[in-house]
């Protein structure tokens, strides 16, 4: 039995889906049902339904995005920073494994070498170095909250997209925003994450951090040319001039793009396809909303 928390999200709906495809008991843990999530509550589930490993997918983003968080900024900490230590607290006394949904928005841009970010890098878009919004601010404290954990997992996804149109998947996004800002990133195939981080415990690999993220990185303007190509032919996409240009008309708040290094997921075989694949791929099967 696997405890699911934010099975109603974007992301935790995805695990929802994979777990009924492989015929995975789990049970969908909501506030309500869990005290907000008390750590003494998440130990009384874990006890009362014998579940042997515990999936957190809840969390704050903001709707419609992240500029939301500098607003509800309590919701935002608690959800990304207050709840990921009282789950470490109730999976550790329960003494299961656990697995947490973090983020590669705690980076931006490169790594000064030039490469990606590797799992062990400190964060360089956080409160720690003053940069971030707050809504990475309190990724970046939900993952130090962690630090040590024993039997835990770190799974850290970025701009999540698919081939189903919702108001969370990035190229939705990028077919509604009325200006883009071209920048160069690595994302995430949101049914190459979970089953990526499902694979985790199957596979019991070693417990840590983890970059799943498909390899590679694309940049706004290839996206668009990939969407031209397979889905929105005659519609026109105009860009910011840079990224001043985005904060002064766009943006409450700066935004983290960045590019990620696979290398450790790979190496512990739960790799994911090459991130061009993933999206034309998800192009091709493009389902509308109903």
């Amino acid at each position: 039995m696997i405890l699911l928390l934010g099975a109603s999200g974007y992301v935790g709906s995805a695990f929802c889906s994979l777990f009924e495809k492989k015929e995975i008991p789990y049970l969908a843990v909501s506030r309500e049902n869990s005290e907000n999530y008390a750590a003494d509550r998440i130990y009384a589930l874990i006890k009362e339904t014998g579940a042997t490993f515990l999936i957190n997918a809840a969390g704050y983003t903001g709707k419609p995005n992240v500029d939301a968080c500098e607003v509800e900024k309590a919701e935002c900490l608690l959800g990304n920073a207050v709840l990921p230590g009282a789950l470490r607290n109730a999976c550790e006394v329960a003494n299961i494994p656990w697995g947490h949904v973090s983020s590669g928005c705690i980076y931006t841009g490169r790594h000064t070498d030039g490469r990606g970010f590797m799992e062990d890098d400190a964060p360089n878009f956080s409160f720690r170095t003053n940069n971030s919004s707050f809504y990475s601010g309190t990724k970046a404290l939900g993952e130090e909250v962690l630090n040590g954990a024993n039997q835990c997992y770190i799974w850290r996804l970025r701009i999540p997209f698919d081939h189903r149109d919702s108001p969370r998947n990035y190229l939705t996004k990028l077919m509604t925003y009325r200006q883009l800002l071209d920048a160069e990133n690595s994302v995430s195939h949101l049914e190459d994450f979970v089953t990526a981080c499902l694979a985790c415990w199957e596979k019991k690999v070693p417990f840590g951090i983890y970059n799943l993220t498909n390899p590679g990185t694309i940049t706004t303007r290839e996206v668009v040319a990939l969407l031209k190509q397979h889905l929105t032919p005659d519609k026109e996409y105009s860009f910011f001039t840079d990224e001043a240009e985005f904060m002064q008309v766009a943006a409450k708040t700066p935004r983290s793009n960045c590019a990620m290094d696979t290398s450790k997921s790979e190496a512990a075989g739960v790799a994911m396809r090459p991130v061009h694949d993933a999206l034309i791929d998800s192009l091709k099967n493009w389902q509308p909303a109903d």
